[in-house]
């Protein structure tokens, strides 16, 4: 579960949820309980670079039905401010259906409104430690001998209050470019994972993913004369490639190593999620 892509899914999370990632083929079916720890860096929009982390916890309740919670924080620094806070909280249930067939079901609680300011004035989207909106989630993963396919959606049941406009800011400011988002009204995501493990080996498994993510319709916001608009461009397609290297150190302890990147990215990103790339580093215990 991590952290990747262009379009941010380290940040906004739905790609990176336990359900939506590729399986681990080698988990012991003894262990019930899964405690996961890792953190994450990166280089985003408009010169500036984040860093997080996150914990999780994961419990299986019997052989086709698993629990998952998870708590994220992320910080920004770049054009001379830094900023870090709590992000998310993420809640899912997993439920095998067969073998080769699951449902996920979740939804994203935010712990901020996405609404934090600087010396009195809005910040951008950019420098928010969370969309700020409850998103529900959705998805399907399917197993074809070794591929691993997953569809999924993350749809906003809530906006956030965000009160950004960049001309509140001097010229002589980097933020006066950036794009406004007052009374911001983010559109949901979709996404496919493909995803095929390798055995290098017995100890390193390595898994190349592909992802698009299609935002399913332009972003909105409020302009300087209380007029909602709708932010041109910011529909459309991110196509991720990523990679997951495992090491397993025994039965019960594993390190993973994951690196995203996007291919394809849209015109508009104001939500603040586009990455160039990402790294991040997770350790987890099986119990």
């Amino acid at each position: 579960m991590n952290h990747s892509f262009g379009q941010g899914c380290s940040d906004a999370g739905f790609c990176s949820i336990d359900g939506f990632k590729p399986d681990d083929l080698d988990s012991p079916k003894t262990l019930k309980n899964q405690f996961k720890i890792g953190s994450f860096f990166g280089s985003a929009d408009n010169s500036i670079s984040v860093y997080g982390s996150y914990i999780e916890y994961n419990r299986q309740v019997n052989e086709k039905l698993d629990f998952d919670v998870k708590l994220t924080s992320i910080g920004q620094n770049g054009n001379d401010i830094s900023v870090f806070g709590l992000s998310d909280a993420f809640l899912n249930s997993n439920y095998k259906i067969n073998d080769n067939f699951k449902l996920t079901l979740g939804v994203k609680v935010p712990l901020t409104n996405a609404n934090r300011s600087l010396d009195e004035l809005p910040l951008p989207m950019d420098y928010q430690a969370s969309l700020g909106t409850v998103d529900l989630l959705f998805g399907t993963g399917y197993k074809i001998k070794k591929f691993q396919i997953v569809a999924a959606l993350q749809y906003p049941l809530t906006q956030n209050n965000n009160q950004f406009l960049s001309n509140e800011y001097l010229d002589v400011s980097a933020l006066s470019f950036f794009q406004s988002t007052k009374n911001f009204k983010r559109s949901g995501d979709v996404l496919l994972r493909v995803s095929y493990p390798f055995s290098v080996t017995k100890k390193l498994k390595l898994t190349p993913s592909i992802l698009p993510i299609y935002h399913l319709a332009n972003d909105k916001y409020t302009d300087v004369l209380n007029i909602e608009r709708e932010i041109i461009g910011s529909e459309g397609l991110t196509l991720n490639g990523n990679i997951y290297l495992d090491y397993k150190i025994n039965q019960k302890n594993i390190m993973q190593l994951n690196i995203g990147a996007p291919f394809i990215y849209r015109d508009a990103r104001p939500d603040g999620l586009t990455r160039s790339v990402i790294v991040s580093l997770e350790y987890r215990i099986k119990f």
